[in-house]
C-alpha cells in the first residue's frame, strides 16, 4: 500500500489575481510533483477566500444591474470558485508531472461537505465574506435574512463556521485515490450543505479549511496532512523579541499552547486544532506545518512537525 498525504494549500500557494495565481501555481504543483514522485497517493485542498469574495462581488453586482437575476448564493459561489482554482490546478500539476515523464491523471472533485444545523456556530455566525456594503446594501442583505458587520469603511455580510460531519463525495476521492491519481478536493473546506429529505442544500456558511483539510486526510486515513502558509515554523511568542520556532511539537504541548492562546485565531490556531484533530491518538499520523517557497524542500527537516 502507498502512503496517502493530503496537502492544503494556503493563500500564498495560489495568489489573489487569476494572473499571480496562476503564476504561484508553477511553484506549487513542483511542491506537490516531489511527493507524487516519492510515490505518495497525494489529495490536495485548497483556500479560496480571495477567489470566492471575487466571483461573490461580481455576481452581486451582476444582479444590482440585471434586476432579473437574483443574487447568487454562497453556496455556488464556493463551487464556481473549486472549478475556478481546480481547474489552473490540475493543468499545472499534469503539467508538471508530464515535464518528469509521469503519466498520471489528475482531477478535481468538486465536493459538498455535510453541516449540522443545529452547530452551535449558525447562532454566532462571525467570518467576514465578501466585499464591502454601503448601508443600502446593508439592509438588504439583513431583509434576506443574512447577518451583517460594521466594519471600517461600511459593512461585510458576516457568516457561520460550522464543523464538518461528513464529505458527500469521500467515495469518488476514494476511489480515485485507489486508482493512483491526484485529487483536488474540499477546495475551500468544501460547499457546506445540509440534508433536507433526499436533497442537500447550501448553508449560508463556510467551512474552516484547516478543519476541513484534516478532516479530509481523517477519512481518507492518510499517513500525513500537510499545511503550507506563510510562515516557515510555528513559532512560540511569534512577532515579539522571545519568538521561538518550533521543529517539532507533540500533540500534548499543541494542546497546551493552545488553550494558553500563543496561536492567533484567525491564523495559526486552526491549523494547530486540525492537526491535533486529525492525529488524535495515533501513533503513525503526522502534520507538518511550513511555508511553500521554491527554495524550500518540503521534508521532515523543514517546518514544525506535530505528532505524538
Amino acid at each position: 500500500m502507498k502512503k496517502r498525504i493530503v496537502i492544503a494549500l494556503g493563500h500564498n500557494a495560489l495568489g489573489e489575481t487569476l494572473p499571480k495565481q496562476q503564476e504561484a501555481i508553477r511553484t506549487t504543483a513542483k511542491v506537490i510533483a516531489d511527493f507524487v514522485r516519492q510515490d505518495y497517493q497525494v489529495a490536495i485542498t485548497h483556500s479560496n477566500g480571495p477567489q470566492v469574495s471575487m466571483i461573490h462581488t461580481a455576481m452581486s453586482e451582476y444582479a444590482q444591474r440585471h434586476p432579473e437575476y437574483t443574487v447568487t448564493p454562497m453556496s455556488v459561489c464556493s463551487a464556481m470558485s473549486q472549478g475556478f482554482i481546480g481547474y489552473d490546478l490540475q493543468n499545472a500539476i499534469r503539467s508538471e508531472l508530464l515535464a518528469e515523464g509521469i503519466i498520471k491523471p489528475v482531477s478535481t472533485v468538486i465536493t459538498q461537505v455535510m453541516v449540522d444545523p443545529y452547530d452551535e456556530a449558525f447562532y454566532k455566525p462571525a467570518k467576514q465574506i465578501g466585499r464591502t456594503l454601503n448601508r443600502e446594501e446593508a439592509d438588504a442583505e439583513e431583509k434576506r435574512g443574512n447577518h451583517v458587520a460594521e466594519t471600517e469603511g461600511g459593512y461585510r455580510r458576516v457568516v457561520a463556521t460550522p464543523k464538518p460531519m461528513e464529505i458527500v463525495e469521500l467515495d469518488s476521492i476514494r476511489a480515485l485515490l485507489d486508482a493512483d491519481q491526484v485529487v483536488i478536493a474540499c477546495g475551500g473546506g468544501g460547499i457546506p450543505v445540509l440534508a433536507q429529505q433526499n436533497m442537500l442544500k447550501g448553508a449560508g456558511a463556510v467551512i474552516e479549511k484547516d478543519t476541513a483539510a484534516g478532516f479530509l486526510a481523517d477519512c481518507l486515513d492518510a499517513q500525513m496532512l500537510v499545511i503550507l502558509t506563510g510562515v516557515e515554523k510555528v513559532c512560540l511568542n511569534y512577532g515579539t523579541t522571545e519568538e521561538q520556532p518550533l521543529s517539532y511539537l507533540s500533540v500534548s504541548d499543541a494542546k497546551k499552547y493552545l488553550e494558553e492562546g500563543q496561536f492567533e485565531k484567525q491564523s495559526m490556531a486552526p491549523k494547530i486544532q486540525a492537526a491535533i484533530d486529525y492525529i488524535g491518538d495515533s501513533d503513525r499520523r503526522k502534520a507538518l506545518i511550513t511555508k511553500l517557497s521554491p527554495e524550500n524542500k518540503i521534508g521532515e527537516d523543514t517546518g514544525t512537525m506535530i505528532g505524538k
